[in-house]
């Protein structure tokens, strides 16, 4: 199965609705924490945390990371709705999912190393015309 740049841009721009914030809280809600256990996992304020779950800051790189794994969800899915929320976890569980999503992504990374080559192959025909033949 082949998908297009259009189809995998359609996919990425569903997600799930909510914010960044929503979806922090969502996370923290269905890991049971509470705001201030969550900061102190994180190692920041719980008024950070209290900005990050009402917009009004977006946490750095390395602690949507630990973020994601202190809450039980993949960072694509704290970014942008990608993949399943927290409460889908049951629905994940079967190694059969897992190993769809594998497959999946694998083939979206061969297709990835094709394009990849395909570029290189252009931009050499390109240099190929533009150099002085000698």
């Amino acid at each position: 199965m082949r998908l297009s740049t259009e189809t995998m841009i359609a996919r990425l721009r569903e997600g799930d609705g909510d914010t960044l914030g929503g979806r922090i809280w969502r996370a923290r809600d269905a890991a049971n924490l509470s705001m201030t256990e969550l900061a102190d996992r994180l190692g920041v304020r719980c008024e950070t945390v209290a900005a990050w779950e009402r917009d009004r800051a977006e946490p750095r790189t390395n602690r949507l990371f630990m973020l994601a794994g202190v809450l039980g969800v993949t960072p694509a899915w704290l970014i942008a709705g990608i993949g399943h929320a927290p409460d889908d976890v049951a629905a994940i569980g079967s190694k059969e999912a897992l190993r769809e999503q594998l497959d999946l992504v694998k083939k979206l990374h061969a297709q990835t190393g094709q394009a990849i080559a395909a570029l290189e192959a252009e931009l050499d025909r390109i240099q190929q015309t533009i150099r002085p033949r000698q």
